[in-house]
Order: C-alpha cells, then sequence, then structure tokens
C-alpha cells in the first residue's frame, strides 16, 4: 500500500486522525487518572490510621512505619469532632512544594495539576487535601512523594496510547478495505471504460452505462456517458461529412465538365434572331459561369484549400437586383413572397461579387422558402447602408422565425436546417464566404414576426486565408 495511492492516503490520514483524537482524550483521561491515585492513597490511608487507632499503644509503634508504607504516603492528619490529629507521621523527605484540595478542584485546574506532575522529573513532596469517605470525619490531609504518581501516569499513558494504536490501525484497515469496495472499484470501472473507449471512440457499445450507487461517482459516470455520446455522435457526423465530401468532389469534378460544354453552346445563343433569346443569353452564361465556379471552388474546398475573394468594386444595387430576379423567378408558381431592396442605386462595394451573390442568393432563398413553408403571403427584403469601417447589408423577412435548435446550431453544417430534408450547408458555406471577406454574418432578430440577418464587409479588408487576396480590375 503507498502513499500515493487514494487508499494509502486514506489508510494514513485515518490512523493520524485517530490518534490525534486520542491526544485529545489523553488529557482528561490522565487529569481522572490522578485523581483516581491521590483518591486512592487518601482511602488507604485513611484505613491506615483507622487501624492504627484501634490497636494498643504497645503496638502502634511497630505498626506505623508498615502501614504508611503500605499506604504510600509520608504523614496522615484526620480532623475529627474539630480536632486536627496527627495519626501517622514520619521524616519527610523535603520540604512541601504544594498542595491540592481534591474537594474543590474543576477539570481544567485538574488537567493543568497533571501536566504539571508530568513534566516534573524531580520527585517533591505535595500534600494532598479531602474528605473522609463513610464520613469517617471531617477532613483528611496527606503527604506524599510525586514520583510514584508520575511513574503510574507514564505507564496508563502508554497502556493508553498502545491501546489506541491498535485500535488505529484495526481502524485503518477496515477503512481501507471500505474503500476499496466502495470507491476504487468504481473508479476503477470508469479508467476501465474510459481506456477501453479510447481505443474505439466510434463503438457506442464502450459507452458506459452509469450504474453507481454513491452519488458523486453516479453523476460522474453520467458526464462521462454524455461526453462519450457526444464525442461518438460527431466522429460518425465527421465521417459522413467526409464521405460526402469525396462524393461531392468527384460530382463537382464531373459537373464542371459537363456545364463547361453547355456554356459554350450558350455562347451561340447571343447570336440566335429571336431578340427574347439573345437577351436571356447573357443571363444564362451568368448563371452557368457561376455554376461552374461553384463546382471549381467546390474541388478547392476538397482540397482542404480556402477559396480566396476576389475583390473588384461593383454596384451592390445592381447585384441585389439580380438575386431578387433569380429568387423571384423561383418562387414565381408559389407568388406569396414579394422583394424589397433598399439600396442606394449609386452605392459602390469592393468584395468579390459572386461570392457576395452566392451569400445573399442563399439568405433570400432560406427566407423565401420559411415564407413559403407557412402557406401565407410575406417580404423579403434587401437593405444596405455604409459606415466609417465597413458596409452593412441586411436581409429581412416577414417568416415565422427560426426554431431554438435551429438558432443555436445556425452556422453548423447539418444541423442549423429548418426545412424538412434540408442540410443546413447554405448559412454556413454563407458565413464561410463573408468571413473569407474579413467580415462577418449575424443574425439580429428571429421572432414571430421574421427575421433578420446582417453582413458586416470591413472597408479594409482582410481576409481568413493566409495566402494574398486576388485584386480585379
Amino acid at each position: 500500500m503507498r502513499l500515493n495511492t487514494i487508499s494509502g492516503r486514506f489508510a494514513a490520514l485515518t490512523t493520524m486522525f485517530v490518534i490525534l483524537a486520542e491526544l485529545f482524550i489523553l488529557l482528561p483521561s490522565l487529569a481522572g487518572f490522578r485523581l483516581d491515585f491521590l483518591e486512592s492513597r487518601l482511602e488507604r490511608a485513611q484505613i491506615a490510621s483507622l487501624a492504627l487507632l484501634a490497636t494498643d499503644d504497645s503496638l502502634a509503634t511497630d505498626l506505623e512505619s508498615e502501614l504508611l508504607q503500605n499506604a504510600g504516603v509520608l504523614n496522615v492528619v484526620l480532623r475529627r469532632n474539630d480536632i486536627r490529629q496527627l495519626v501517622l507521621s514520619s521524616r519527610i523527605p523535603g520540604p512541601i512544594a504544594a498542595t491540592y484540595d481534591l474537594r474543590d478542584e474543576d477539570v481544567l485546574q485538574t488537567i493543568d495539576d497533571s501536566l504539571a506532575v508530568l513534566l516534573d522529573r524531580q520527585d517533591r513532596v505535595i500534600r494532598v487535601i479531602g474528605s473522609p469517605v463513610n464520613q469517617a470525619g471531617q477532613l483528611i490531609e496527606i503527604t506524599m512523594q510525586t514520583q510514584p504518581l508520575r511513574q503510574a501516569m507514564i505507564d496508563y499513558a502508554l497502556r493508553l496510547l498502545g491501546v489506541s494504536a491498535m485500535f488505529s490501525i484495526l481502524t485503518a484497515i477496515l477503512l481501507f478495505l471500505a474503500a476499496q469496495r466502495l470507491i476504487l472499484v468504481p473508479i476503477r470501472r470508469v479508467i476501465t471504460h474510459m481506456t477501453a473507449y479510447a481505443n474505439a471512440p466510434e463503438d457506442a457499445r464502450h459507452i458506459i452505462i452509469p450504474d453507481a450507487r454513491l452519488s458523486e461517482l453516479n453523476e460522474a459516470e453520467t458526464a462521462l456517458q454524455s461526453m462519450q455520446q457526444t464525442v461518438t455522435s460527431s466522429l460518425k457526423q465527421k465521417e459522413r461529412m467526409a464521405q460526402l465530401g469525396q462524393a461531392v468532389a468527384k460530382i463537382s469534378h464531373d459537373l464542371r465538365n459537363i456545364l463547361t460544354t453547355a456554356q459554350i453552346f450558350a455562347d451561340r445563343l447571343e447570336e440566335s434572331a429571336d431578340p427574347k433569346v439573345r437577351r436571356a443569353a447573357p443571363k444564362l452564361v451568368n448563371s452557368i459561369t457561376r455554376a461552374v465556379n461553384l463546382c471549381e471552388t467546390t474541388l478547392a474546398f476538397g482540397k482542404a484549400e480556402e477559396p480566396m475573394p476576389t475583390l473588384s468594386r461593383f454596384n451592390l444595387a445592381q447585384l441585389a437586383a439580380e438575386v431578387v430576379e433569380a429568387e423571384t423567378l423561383a418562387g414565381e408558381m408559389s407568388g406569396q413572397v414579394d422583394f424589397i431592396t433598399d439600396i442606394p442605386p449609386s452605392m459602390m462595394i469592393r468584395a468579390d461579387r459572386d461570392q457576395l451573390y452566392r451569400v445573399l442568393a442563399n439568405l433570400a432563398r432560406n427566407a423565401r422558402q420559411a415564407i413559403e413553408a407557412t402557406g401565407k403571403p410575406g417580404t423579403v427584403e434587401i437593405g444596405a447602408g455604409e459606415g466609417d469601417a465597413d458596409w452593412w447589408i441586411k436581409v429581412c423577412d416577414t417568416g415565422p422565425g427560426l426554431p431554438d435548435k435551429a438558432r443555436e446550431y445556425l452556422f453548423k453544417p447539418f444541423t442549423g436546417s429548418t426545412r424538412r430534408g434540408g442540410t443546413g450547408l447554405g448559412l454556413t458555406i454563407a458565413a464561410d464566404l463573408v468571413r473569407g471577406h474579413g467580415g462577418r454574418l449575424d443574425l439580429l432578430r428571429s421572432d414571430a414576426d421574421g427575421s433578420q440577418f446582417c453582413i458586416h464587409i470591413p472597408r479594409g479588408m482582410t481576409a481568413v486565408s493566409s495566402r494574398p487576396i486576388l485584386e480585379a480590375g
């Protein structure tokens, strides 16, 4: 049993505390022993004096020294009928050092007198006064030496400490066994579970099931179970996301090739004789170009590379109009959603135009789909302004607001979606793109009256990517 273990320290502390408690008990015990010792000397002296008084004078001289020796005293004085009489006497080896009246000593005084005798190594003469037993007089007084009393007290203290040591060892052993059974065994069980779980954290069979009887250990096991469940769920989700990322990268590679071919054919539509086709051709080309760029960005993301914003100055109102036009066409079947823009016509912003289009499109699409899900008409508004430090763009809607779970996992993939079958990637992608500009995407409000998001794009651009930002134009 080592002291650097719980059981070893528990046993050592138990032994120490038991001995400490016995030391506190030792002082009043010694005081009681001293008082009993002195009272026994008084009783023996009284018996010796009465025995001497019962004999005739011829026997008194022969018996006196023997009676004093058996009583363990030097002199005996009895007071009877108001007469003080020296019954037994012998030569006193020295002056009387102290007088103790046992009739009026309190507890603290008795303890103090006991310590004084115990610590004094010299053999002194003391006077002890007490009351005779069986009302054999008014007072009895003896003189005696302190060395026999001190030696008896030392022997008593050693016996008491020896018994205390045995009880301490026995108590420590019992508490050690109890600690092993009640505390250490459950702790080792938790350690075993943690070791097994660390070797295979994705295996749900290694998740601990709380069954400890002690409330503290049960709480620890419950907390460990919750942590293990969270970690296992996160590992499985990350594995699914990794597999999904590989699949998306493969699809994006092939889709990019298909869209590149479609882009070539779309360019030829500008030569069509139909004026409506010629007007629609640039928009179709722009849409296909964005799709190609999205595929390339996805491929770059699959390689763990952050897409770098290509900064340029452009008219924000025109970009917002393109987003509104696309979302209006997407929601044309329902006809429930009205789009409003509140952006100064001449407002210029410096950012990546395609990435900002994707951010606004994601926010506007989410707002439109939230309103359409209610079956009631609603409004989506895109507003913007600028300050000394940044440009801000707000996207507001009159939808039903976000539920608590969606707000808690707002910008996390596969967890923040509010639509059935949704992935929650839209807001995650939007937030990542805004952070790539050195800005932030905030949810300002979401309640029964609708939601409001705000995009902040700093004027002094500092992108998250460690590589330099490309500047277009």
